[in-house]
């Protein structure tokens, strides 16, 4: 394998990083001013919700085409365009007087976020060459946990004393100078070879991607794990700013703080995973999830705190482990593709998981929807499991130019 130009890699990371940031703050910047959301509208939580549904909705439903289609167009400008319409978005959003223009609006939104969060893994191997890639995968991922925490934090918090809409327009004006850096610092793309805009290869693609069994059990992480931590983040600040906790918003806010918890697992985990294998890391990262869900039952603002920050470490180490698994079993012709159901699985996760675990959390109370998600949890770990059970004659697959760079462990 070429070796790379180690100053190239670093640029390709800080830039992505960036990247990961401006979209993570943008496809959840209501989330921190549901609680105003839903008194500005007269809504109830469920209903307040829609507009992060909406958003990985958009975000899921849109992930192959995309995906696929910067296969003909080039990663680079896929992912500059997207992340320009998403921002052109945020920036109008908190305009918006009408609720359901604002579920519309944050649906496209989703959408155009796809073109750099279905692309950005496959981007990475090609122009990185796979040299550590759970090191790069990991610091990515940690992009993406910045953007998700400052997001929310700086949301909440100007949200608190400027109303949802300065909650809103401040995360934009975040992600406005995350975007400005990110086009200026991502390098063209050298290794990836376009294909003319024919849907015969790029569906071959799909259907390779399709085919791997071993890929099954990243795309079940990535969608019961996301179901798992969307419903958490989305309810919390319904739980902690009600009766017996009553935090005010403002406060409430900074549980987002936790984020930093998935800053420095993910890289760990990509790490760990180069040294000591997938599956292993994988399956520690899914437990230590679990385990977050359970400290939060009692019903103590510090556990309940302590419970978040493992239970964020703990499902960020596993999602970057997982979206790295993709992006180095997945063939060359096929990683487009694979990275995007990837997404797909990941915010397709998102969209129905946030829906099941609030109505699974207004039935049942904390309780009963900590054991739901638990569920899906051991149901993504036996599928891990099953997976590293594979014969090894299936790791390499049947296509041409079907091969794993490294020993799948």
């Amino acid at each position: 394998m070429t070796s790379v130009d180690p100053a190239r890699i670093r640029r390709i990371r800080l830039a992505l990083l960036l990247g990961a940031l401006a979209l993570f703050a943008l496809l959840y910047a209501p989330q921190p001013v549901l609680p105003q959301l839903a008194g500005a509208f007269a809504l109830n939580p469920g209903t307040a919700a829609l507009l992060i549904s909406a958003s990985t909705l958009g975000l899921a439903v849109a992930a192959i085409p995309l995906g696929t289609l910067s296969e003909a167009l080039g990663r680079r400008r896929t992912m500059i365009v997207a992340l320009l319409i998403a921002e052109v978005l945020g920036l109008l959003l908190p305009w918006v007087p009408v609720f359901p223009v604002l579920v519309a609006i944050r649906l496209v939104q989703g959408a155009a976020i796809a073109g750099l969060a279905a692309v950005a893994t496959a981007y990475l191997v090609d122009e990185t060459g796979g040299e550590r890639l759970g090191a790069t995968m990991g610091l990515y991922v940690a992009g993406t946990t910045i953007g998700g925490m400052s997001g929310r934090l700086l949301g909440g918090v100007v949200g608190d004393f400027a109303g949802w809409r300065g909650g809103v327009l401040a995360v934009a004006l975040l992600a406005a100078v995350c975007t400005v850096l990110f086009i200026a610092l991502l390098p063209a793309e050298v290794h990836h070879s376009r294909q003319p805009l024919s849907w015969r290869p790029l569906l071959g693609g799909l259907r390779i991607a399709l085919r791997d069994p071993v890929l099954y059990a990243p795309y079940l992480v990535a969608a019961l794990g996301m179901a798992a931590f969307v419903t958490v983040y989305n309810v919390l600040g319904f739980r902690i700013t009600a009766a017996p906790l009553l935090v005010p918003p403002a406060l409430a806010a900074l549980v987002f703080l936790a984020y930093a918890a998935g800053t420095v697992t993910s890289t760990i985990a990509g790490r760990a995973a180069d040294r000591w294998g997938r599956t292993r890391v994988l399956l520690i990262g899914l437990v230590i999830t679990a385990l977050g869900l359970l400290l939060m039952l009692a019903d103590n603002l510090l556990l309940i705190v302590v419970g978040l920050v493992v239970f964020t470490g703990g499902f960020f180490a596993a999602h970057g482990v997982a979206s790295g698994w993709v992006g180095m079993r997945a063939p060359a012709s096929a990683r487009g593709q694979a990275a995007a159901l990837y997404q797909l699985a990941y915010y397709g996760g998102s969209s129905v998981g946030g829906v099941l675990g609030g109505t699974a959390y207004g039935a049942w109370g904390w309780s009963g929807m900590t054991i739901v998600l638990c569920c899906w949890l051991a149901t993504a770990a036996v599928a891990v499991w099953i997976a590293h059970r594979v014969p090894k004659r299936q790791h390499t697959g049947r296509q041409p130019g079907y091969a794993l760079p490294t020993p799948f462990r």
